[in-house]
Order: structure tokens, then C-alpha cells, then sequence
């Protein structure tokens, strides 16, 4: 396809400006960006405890994850930004090719220091692909068929759920491969996915494209990395450092100065900013924003909750727990195909963001009563119905908020979106983790007093092999719950009280998770459902160019003065 569309090829006026052909053409390379971030993600999650054990480096394994996660978060907005300014094709290679350098460097990284640097370098390149392949998708397609593709994109965080834990635990295990370290491979095997993605990209992204002259927004971003990276930190470090000390504090008042700063600075550049602050005043954007953030906390809140509960207390390895969380994908793409063919048949779209965030609340409840005892079919039962409630809610809400936004923003609304259910990601995962432990040391010492009535737990003491578990529990002295690889080879009496422990506080954490969704579930109430347009991106462009020529043409010429 050429870069415009040539005058035999022109469509009609009132025709779509790409086939249902060339748009399939075109998701192949958004598809294979987007896959790239996702796979890489779940690899990674799965052999990180194996990659700081051969890296020496296991209490600095947050830094890897806050570094990648930092630069993902800031240049989500940047990169939307500038999409809007320069084209999606350039800023999209340059993501793929960042992803690809940062792959490539965390391969052969041989600290911890290194990996986290190198992650940080993945994590710019990362910020794009999401953000920008959905905003591509806008361009393309009008919001009432875009349900209908957007299951294509679920399909491939439904094939990285499943490969990933897979890939990851496989090349974790091995000793070397082609030469190389194996666990090297969890970032090397991006790099001929990235190569794939970056010719095909180059190949087919062709979308006609009117360059605009802006000013880049330089100091909006630096006071947004001001204000983020304190924040950002505190929220993966907090819990280690103590939300109370020192450093903690000093940080969140320089990330509060950083934002204010950014707030400052974006009234003052007005349409040139990077987050344009009349975009709030849209009552869409506002209400759909923040209703991402809620989901974002309710759904890291269970995501980071459910794989503890598999391998701590139901003792499934890491791989296991990954393959077990397929329940939940397949409720999201079930879910997000038939919300999505339903629209583009009705042009409704409202019931499914209220239904979704209904399921998600009563599933995560539902959670909270999951127990020690509890048959594995039932949170598998509950994963899927938890799935359910995010497929109907995360691509209608970026629907909404498309639908709304005006052609020249489409990046930066679409990049808003993935940006703000990140930073409730990122809160969810520190807030929930953060109740966890600091509940579980209490629950777990009830537990034990209540043990220590009973004739089973008291027998198990008495038997030579545990007589070292039960000299450390006389003297008082505490068990490190950063490790619990020790519950593994534990008399299953003595452990118990340590699963039901871990299993209280996790349940704990459902509920919290639970009351969050329900103040999603009432804020979505208020948000307006707008008539969904059956023009693309790129045709509300054309629209717009035609009826400023129309009314240049329709200007009376000026008099000539002699």
C-alpha cells in the first residue's frame, strides 16, 4: 500500500479510506509490537527469582522491575505526543528499536546495577508499543468497528499469558543454549521478534500522515519525570524503606513539587503541552481516566495476588501458577469479542464498562472467602469470572475516550488512557503487597498460638527431623517471609499455619481490592454515553481538510485597492 492512496484507488466520498484487507495488513505489524511487550513481561516475571540468583543480586531484583517500569510509565504520554506531531510510523519504529537495543544489552548484563540500567532502556521502548498501537488502531478504524479488531489484540495477551510463563521457566532451567547462559535467552529471544516486528512495520504502516509544526513540550516532560520517578520509587521501595522514614517522605514531597510543576507547566504551553489541560474539561476523558486508574489498582490488586496465593499457599512452581492464570485470559478475550461484535452491531457501549466493573467487584469478593482448604476449581472458576469483568471494561473504556477525543489528540488521549491504568498499576501493586506484609506476620503468630493447642501440630514438633523448626520457634526467632521456599520441604503440620497466614492476609487483600471496584462501579454511572462515530481517524482528518478547503473556496477574493 502505497504512503497516500493514489486517484484510482480513491474512495467514493462517505467510503472508508482502507479495506477490511489493508487494515488486517496492518494489524500484523501492531500486532507483533504489542506481542513483544507483552510476551517480554511475562518471561521475565516468571525467572526473575533465577536471574538475580545468577546475577547475585536477589535483594536488588525490585530495582530491575521499578527501572523498566519508571521509563515505560513517562514515555507513554511523550509518545503519544509526538505521534500526533511527527506520524505513528517513526515513533513507532523507534520504539520496536528501542526495545530491541534494551533486549539486546540486557542479555549480556552481568550485574544487577547493569540489568536495572538496560531494563530502563527496554521500559522507553515499551511505553510505545502499547499506547501507540491502539492509537494506530484509532487512525484506522471508527470507534463503533473498533471492538471488533481489538479482539485481535486480546488474542495475543491471551498467547503471552500462556507462552510466557512457559518460555520463561524453560530457558530459567537450563544450564545454556546455543553457547549462552539460558536465562540470558528470557531477553535474547526478543531481539529476532523485535527484527520480525521492525521489517514488517516498516513493510506495511503506511497511514497518510499531515505533518504539524508544535513545539515539543520538553519542560512539561521533565517536570513530569520530576514528579513520577520519586513517586514511582516510593511506591515499589516503600515498604522496604517504611512509608514513614526519611527517605520515603523527602521523596514524595519532591514527587508532589514535581507535579505541581508539570501542572504549571502544562496550562502555561496550552495546546502544545504534553498533557493538554483542556482535555480534563472533557467530561469523557476526565471520568473515563480516572475510572482507569481504579482499574488498574483493582486489577494489578488481583494479578499480584492471585500467582502468591498458587505457589505459597497451594505450593504450585512459578510455571504452574502462569499456566493457571489462563482461566482469567480466556474470560478477558471471550468477554472482549462478544462486548466488542455487540457494539459494532448496536453502537452501544455503556452496560459493558457497568456489567464489567459489577463482575470484578463480586469476583474479587468472592475471593476474599478463598481459604487454605479451598479446591483448586474455585479460584480457577473465579479467575475467569474476574476476566470477564476486565474484558467488558478495558477496551470500552478506550473507546469512550477515542470516540471523544478530536483526530488532533488521538495520540495523546490514547496514550492518557494506558498511561493513567498504569500509574493504578503500579499503586495497586505497591499498596496491595504493602498489606500484605504487613499483615501477615500478625496472622501468622495467631495461627501459630492456635497451633500450638493442637495434638498434631505438638506431635510433628516431637519427631528429630523438625527439631530444628521447633528450637527456632521456643526461642522466638522470626522466619524470613522474603524466602518461603522452606514451606516446601516443612511437615506439612508445622506449615500449615504459615499457608493459613499467608492465605488470611491475601484474602485480605481481595477485599480491599473489592472495595476499590465498587467506587469504579459508581463513578462509571456518570459517564455519558456519546454516540459512537462510524468514521476512522484518518477519515475525521480528511473530513476536516475538505470542509476548510470548501469554506476557503466559498470566501469571496479580496477587492483589489488602486
Amino acid at each position: 500500500m502505497s504512503e497516500t492512496t493514489t486517484r484510482a484507488d480513491a474512495p467514493p466520498p462517505g467510503a472508508a479510506l482502507l479495506t477490511h484487507r489493508q487494515i488486517l495488513t496492518i494489524l500484523s505489524g501492531l500486532l507483533l509490537g504489542m506481542f513483544l511487550a507483552a510476551l517480554d513481561q511475562m518471561i521475565v516475571a516468571t525467572a526473575m527469582k533465577t536471574i538475580a540468583d545468577e546475577l547475585h543480586g536477589q535483594t536488588l531484583q525490585a530495582w530491575a522491575t521499578t527501572a523498566y517500569l519508571i521509563t515505560a510509565t513517562i514515555s507513554t504520554p511523550l509518545y503519544g505526543k509526538l505521534s500526533d506531531i511527527y506520524g505513528r510510523k517513526p515513533m513507532y519504529l523507534t520504539a520496536i528499536s528501542l526495545f530491541l537495543v534494551g533486549s539486546l544489552l540486557c542479555g549480556i548484563a552481568n550485574t544487577m546495577y547493569e540489568l536495572a540500567a538496560f531494563r530502563a532502556v527496554q521500559g522507553l521502548g515499551a511505553g510505545g508499543l502499547m499506547s501507540l498501537a491502539l492509537a494506530i488502531l484509532a487512525d484506522i478504524t471508527s470507534p463503533r468497528e473498533r471492538s471488533r479488531y481489538a479482539g485481535y489484540f486480546m488474542a495475543v495477551f491471551g498467547v503471552s499469558s500462556v507462552a510466557g510463563p512457559v518460555v520463561g521457566g524453560l530457558f530459567a532451567g537450563m544450564e545454556s543454549f546455543l553457547g549462552t547462559a539460558g536465562w540470558r535467552w528470557v531477553f535474547l529471544v526478543n531481539v529476532p521478534v523485535a527484527l520480525i516486528a521492525l521489517a514488517v512495520v516498516a513493510k506495511v504502516l503506511n497511514i497518510p500522515h499531515k505533518r504539524v509544526n508544535h513545539r515539543i513540550d520538553f519542560l512539561g516532560a521533565g517536570l513530569l519525570t520530576v514528579g513520577l520517578v520519586p513517586l514511582l520509587i516510593v511506591a515499589e521501595q516503600g515498604r522496604e524503606w517504611g512509608w514513614a522514614s526519611p527517605t520515603t517522605l523527602a521523596l514524595c514531597a519532591l514527587g508532589v513539587l514535581g507535579l505541581a510543576g508539570f501542572a504549571w507547566a502544562e496550562k502555561r504551553m496550552g495546546d502544545e503541552a504534553l498533557l493538554p489541560l483542556r482535555l480534563f474539561k472533557r467530561r469523557t476523558f476526565s471520568l473515563g481516566n480516572a475510572v482507569n486508574f481504579l482499574l488498574g489498582l483493582g486489577m494489578f490488586g488481583g494479578m499480584v495476588s492471585l500467582p502468591l496465593y498458587l505457589q505459597i499457599v497451594k505450593g504450585h512452581s512459578a510455571t504452574e501458577s502462569g499456566l493457571m492464570m489462563l482461566p482469567m485470559t480466556l474470560g478477558i478475550m471471550t468477554a472482549a469479542g462478544t462486548s466488542g461484535s455487540i457494539t459494532a452491531r448496536t453502537g452501544r457501549y455503556k452496560v459493558f464498562p457497568v456489567v464489567g466493573f459489577g463482575v470484578m467487584t463480586a469476583a474479587l469478593f468472592a475471593f476474599s472467602f478463598v481459604g487454605t482448604d479451598t479446591p483448586l476449581y474455585a479460584p480457577l472458576v473465579l479467575m475467569f469470572f474476574l476476566g470477564i469483568g476486565l474484558g467488558l471494561s478495558m477496551q470500552t473504556l478506550l473507546v469512550a475516550i477515542q470516540n471523544d477525543a478530536e483526530p488532533r489528540d488521538m495520540g495523546v488521549a490514547t496514550a492518557s488512557a494506558t498511561f493513567f491504568r498504569q500509574i493504578g498499576g503500579t499503586v495497586g501493586t505497591a499498596v496491595f503487597l504493602s498489606i500484605l506484609f504487613s499483615t501477615v506476620g500478625d496472622r501468622i503468630g495467631d495461627a501459630l498460638r492456635a497451633a500450638f493447642t493442637r495434638p498434631d501440630f505438638q506431635a510433628a514438633l516431637a519427631r528429630p527431623e523438625n527439631q530444628a523448626f521447633a528450637g527456632a520457634l521456643q526461642s522466638g526467632q522470626g522466619f524470613d517471609l522474603d524466602n518461603t521456599e522452606f514451606l516446601s520441604t516443612l511437615d506439612p503440620a508445622l506449615a500449615r499455619p504459615f499457608l493459613d497466614g499467608f492465605s488470611g492476609s491475601i484474602d485480605l487483600v481481595f477485599l480491599v481490592g473489592s472495595c476499590v471496584t465498587v467506587v469504579g462501579f459508581v463513578i462509571i454511572w456518570f459517564l455519558r454515553e456519546v454516540p459512537l462515530s462510524n468514521r476512522s481517524g484518518l477519515e475525521r482528518v480528511k473530513d476536516g481538510e475538505d470542509a476548510a478547503a470548501a469554506e476557503d473556496a466559498d470566501r469571496p477574493a479580496p477587492i483589489a485597492m488602486h
